[in-house]
């Protein structure tokens, strides 16, 4: 199994201290985690993609960049590029570059995007969205084949016999497709045979678990080697502690925190209690065989060889989460890399093109 860090960049007071940082120190703190992550032996790190208050990720190319400067192994992730509010070609462009400057170390995952406001501020509709999508990363992943292409497009310029530049790093590079409440995304992984990750936080497993199931139902449907299956799934929350009474308490004040804002907001609920948030979430909230314990629970549903815990402290003392990090890379992981699979593909750079 295969471990990643991922930020959304949140930019929010922090929940139990009601300080907010500055913006330059926010984004100084996520090159500082993903330096981090790479330090301590994760696997990929990864920026999500949002252009709506409180969040700062509008740009995780740039962001992506710095990092790939900073870093030498570790594989950088989308977290999720949000093709249906994106030109395609100029899409492409950036992370083609990006590739290229990373050496290779590129993942995307790619989806529709959540968030009414950032939706108005580029004029999409509910009604268009799933297909600006499909249509984004149809002329998306032709660029990264095709040398020219011609596609007579909805919601962008028709291209003719265009070439966009620079020419890939990796041939082609590796997508993922998010997937958080709709068959839309899944059906749309399945069809091209790529791989799926699981947003698998706001809820209990069942309604991600079903969602997994059609995408395995549909991949065969399109005629899929069912052993070329990658699945990824979140989590809700970290915090690996001695004993999983210490591990409940230290999370107690971040989970209410969250739980008063949620219903300030006007949020729905779904746990109540932090008690009820570690036993039936996703989050990794315990001892370390506790959580060694819950994993194996959620792959025997998923069968998902990629996991993605959260890189920012999210309300817990920097020396508690960095405690934290350091006790799943030196307790929790190696557990599971040696029970668990990865991936089905290299997790190296795919054919570089020089």
């Amino acid at each position: 199994m295969k471990f990643l860090a991922i930020t959304l960049i949140v930019h929010r007071p922090d929940p139990v201290t009601g300080v907010r940082k500055p913006t330059h120190d926010r984004f100084r703190e996520v090159l500082d985690n993903a330096v981090l992550a790479e330090q301590l032996g994760f696997d990929g790190f990864g920026v999500g993609e949002r252009h709506e208050r409180p969040f700062l990720s509008s740009a995780p190319t740039v962001v992506l960049s710095h990092i790939a400067a900073l870093t030498r192994r570790i594989r950088l992730f989308t977290a999720v590029t949000t093709l249906s509010l994106l030109d395609p070609v100029r899409a492409y462009e950036d992370y083609a570059t990006l590739d290229h400057l990373a050496e290779g170390r590129l993942d995307l995952i790619i989806g529709k995007g959540n968030g009414t406001a950032q939706r108005e501020l580029f004029q999409v509709t509910p009604e268009n969205q799933w297909d600006r999508n499909a249509e984004s990363y149809d002329v998306f992943r032709r660029i990264w084949r095709q040398d020219r292409i011609t596609a007579d497009t909805r919601f962008r310029p028709p291209l003719k016999d265009a070439e966009v530049w620079p020419r890939p790093y990796q041939r082609p590079v590796r997508v993922w497709h998010g997937s958080a409440t709709s068959k839309e995304s899944v059906d749309l992984a399945a069809r091209h045979g790529d791989p799926l990750f699981s947003a698998n936080v706001t809820h209990p497993v069942e309604p991600y678990a079903e969602l997994i199931d059609h995408y395995r139902e549909r991949w065969e449907h399109y005629g899929h080697d069912p052993a070329r299956i990658a699945i990824g799934a979140g989590s809700a929350g970290l915090l690996v502690a001695r004993t999983s009474q210490e591990a409940v308490e230290t999370y107690r004040p971040v989970f209410e925190a969250n739980l008063a804002f949620q219903k300030e907001s006007g949020l729905p609920v779904v746990f109540e209690t932090v008690e009820d948030f570690v036993d039936r979430s996703s989050a990794l909230i315990g001892s370390p065989q506790q959580i060694v314990d819950k994993v194996h629970r959620y792959h025997a549903r998923f069968g998902h060889s990629v996991l993605h815990v959260h890189a920012d402290a999210g309300g817990l003392p920097e020396s508690v989460h960095r405690d934290s990090l350091e006790r799943f890379q030196s307790e929790v992981a190696p557990a599971l890399r040696h029970a668990l699979p990865d991936p089905p593909f290299p997790w190296e750079p795919v054919d570089p093109v020089p």
